[in-house]
């Protein structure tokens, strides 16, 4: 049974420590995906190399399976450590798979620090070890690739990419399962602002809300996230400076009344989701610092996020599945009908 491995990588350091942990030569294709291509990625001879188009690891993983010839596309993120003979454990994972099973994900384990809680983003990072069909272990056969159209390249970010392509993989007939294989995903060192940042993810749920409508979450396997919350702290911030301002302008004590109420419920809400991420942590001089700092920023922008892809996606469609049997699914055939 055929399976290439693809991994892409902007260069990070942990990739030839991925490669290093592979027990021996094996089908390797390495997308390249950094915009500045100046310096050598100083792989083994035995893997291949892709120039990638540097439009995300979707777009990569893409070009690394419609490239591989293999029954099966065994997809790594380049900062896990496979485990000791995880190869022999991948080709048993695949050979154990009956035909109707479109892909395996391997087990992840993320190792915490054993002296004391995680941090915030530590936290994040284990999540991905009770995650649904994630890339970061995840092998699909070549087939179930094609006829669900791949990984949607509207999604630009290591964020939902996995389970969007996971659901259209199931709406085509085909079941997926857990293997036995296991790869190490170690927590990645990140500065105090990797929240603010992660919040442009909240643009992409946005598409996949335009895609798949309000029950999008349940479809997908997606957890319940804290936007709506955050709509509303948002919210009250605004309220607070719109009432604020015209209270300035017209001196009218019923406008200082709005604007008190509505930045005691702005504090309110900032104060309760700084509570809620700072609770679980270290509670170090530090970690309460990023945690009230990014808590204020957080919800505004979470928001402006999903507004923008709202419009930014106001017309977007799924991509078209095929079905086991050969033809396009149910609800595909519907919006294509519709759509003429």
């Amino acid at each position: 049974m055929s399976c290439t491995i693809v991994i892409p990588t902007v260069g990070r350091p942990s990739l030839a420590r991925l490669l290093a942990a592979l027990d021996r030569p094996a089908d390797v294709l390495v997308v390249d995906d950094r915009r500045d291509r100046s310096a050598e990625l100083g792989v083994p001879g035995w893997v291949t190399v892709l120039p990638g188009p540097a439009r995300g690891p979707a777009a990569a993983r893409n070009l690394g399976w419609q490239t591989a010839e293999s029954e099966w596309v065994a997809f790594l993120d380049d900062d896990v450590v496979p485990e000791p003979g995880w190869l022999d454990h991948l080709a048993e994972d695949l050979a154990a798979a009956p035909e109707e099973v479109g892909g395996v994900q391997g087990r992840l384990i993320v190792p915490l620090p054993p002296d004391r809680r995680p941090t915030d983003w530590e936290r994040v990072t284990a999540g991905l070890a009770t995650g649904e069909w994630i890339t970061a272990d995840m092998a699909y056969r070549r087939v179930a690739l094609a006829r669900a159209g791949g990984f949607d390249e509207r999604l630009p970010r290591a964020f939902r990419e996995d389970a969007e392509l996971a659901f259209r993989v199931r709406r085509g007939g085909w079941s997926l399962r857990r293997g036995r294989r296991r790869v190490t995903h170690p927590v990645r060192p990140e500065g105090p602002w990797v929240s603010v940042r992660t919040q442009r993810g909240n643009a992409d749920d946005a598409l996949l809300r335009r895609l798949y409508g309000p029950r999008w979450r349940a479809l997908l396997d997606v957890p319940e996230g804290r936007r709506p919350r955050h709509a509303v702290i948002a919210a009250a911030g605004l309220a607070a400076l719109a009432c604020g301002a015209a209270a300035l302008a017209t001196g009218h004590r019923g406008w200082v009344g709005a604007a008190g109420l509505a930045a005691a419920g702005w504090a309110a809400g900032t104060a309760e989701f700084a509570a809620a991420r700072i609770a679980p942590g270290p509670r170090d001089p530090r970690e309460v610092a990023t945690m009230l700092a990014t808590s204020v920023v957080i919800p505004p922008l979470a928001v402006a996020h999903w507004l923008r892809g709202w419009w930014r996606w106001r017309a977007a469609r799924p991509i078209p599945v095929i079905t086991v049997g050969g033809e396009r699914s149910a609800g595909d055939r519907a919006r294509a009908e519709a759509g003429r």
